[in-house]
């Protein structure tokens, strides 16, 4: 049984930082390919950014890139997003989620497993 759990959301001033970990448990939870989506109130899941299961490979989206750094941890199943520069428009719930094997990274359909999420507010 997959499991994904988010934590390390808050309250953030403009500019401040903040770094989100996933937890993921399962039999091969070290082999999983994960993302990062958000949604604010009223919207869809937005891609955030990926990785593949042994960290060679990093995807993000282009409001995020220079911003945020995804990375994993030494055990593998524990995948860390580290949010700088935040901004307002970053407000929003973040899901780890966990990617389907030739899926697009970016598309939130592709992703067959996610977490309960973790808020995060950004204030102006």
């Amino acid at each position: 049984q997959v499991q994904l759990v988010e934590s390390g959301g808050g309250l953030v001033q403009a500019g401040g930082s903040l770094r989100l970990s996933c937890a993921a448990s399962g039999r091969t939870s070290s082999n999983y390919d994960l993302g990062w989506f958000r949604q604010a109130p009223g919207k869809e899941h937005e891609f955030v950014a990926a990785i593949d299961w042994n960290g060679s490979n990093t995807y993000y989206a282009d409001d995020v890139k220079g911003r945020f750094t995804i990375s994993r941890g030494n055990a593998k199943n524990t995948v860390y997003l580290q949010m700088n520069s935040l901004k307002p428009e970053d407000t929003a719930v973040y899901y780890c989620a966990r990617h389907i094997f030739g899926g697009n990274w970016n598309e939130a359909r592709d992703y067959n497993y996610w977490g309960q999420g973790t808020q995060v507010t950004v204030s102006s």
